[in-house]
């Protein structure tokens, strides 16, 4: 079950392979996400030291929340992969030039999980190209539907 998604990084970015991370949270964000106040937009995930870490994701504290905690929104968040997987993220991205960014926040088996993706960033050009077949498959639609009636 989706959460959040970030439809940005399919527009901005061809997607490789994608990986399915846990993700290290406090009590109140597990609330917060529970409620839906999650943004994924704006996030980016970098490589420090051999892990693997998620900034700028914004979690909005709930009005319920402890006062005696202090909610930070948009604090880096550690990501939780295989080391297989790790070893391998950091070969592509140092390597080959790909970056990694978040797809989207969802459930499995009641745990919140990240998507995240390897990408290469597109061009201006493949961005317009592909707003064209979009549009193209939009408006075949349109006209079979006109055509059946």
């Amino acid at each position: 079950m989706s959460i959040a998604n970030n439809k940005k990084a399919f527009h901005d970015y061809f997607i490789e392979e994608q990986f399915e991370a846990g993700v290290v949270l406090e009590g109140w964000e597990v609330k917060a996400i529970r409620e839906g106040k999650v943004n994924v937009k704006e996030a980016y995930v970098i490589i420090q030291r051999g892990e693997i870490f998620i900034i700028g994701c914004h979690i909005t504290a709930l009005g319920s929340a402890s006062t005696h905690i202090r909610p930070d929104a948009t604090r880096t968040r550690k990501l939780l992969l295989h080391s297989e997987q790790i070893a391998k993220l950091i070969g592509q991205v140092e390597r080959a030039g790909y970056t990694l960014v978040p797809l989207d926040v969802h459930y499995t088996r009641g745990r919140v999980k990240i998507q995240i993706g390897l990408a290469k960033g597109k061009k201006q050009y493949d961005k317009r190209q592909t707003e064209k077949e979009r549009d193209w498959v939009r408006e075949k639609a349109r006209i079979v539907r006109a055509h059946n009636k």
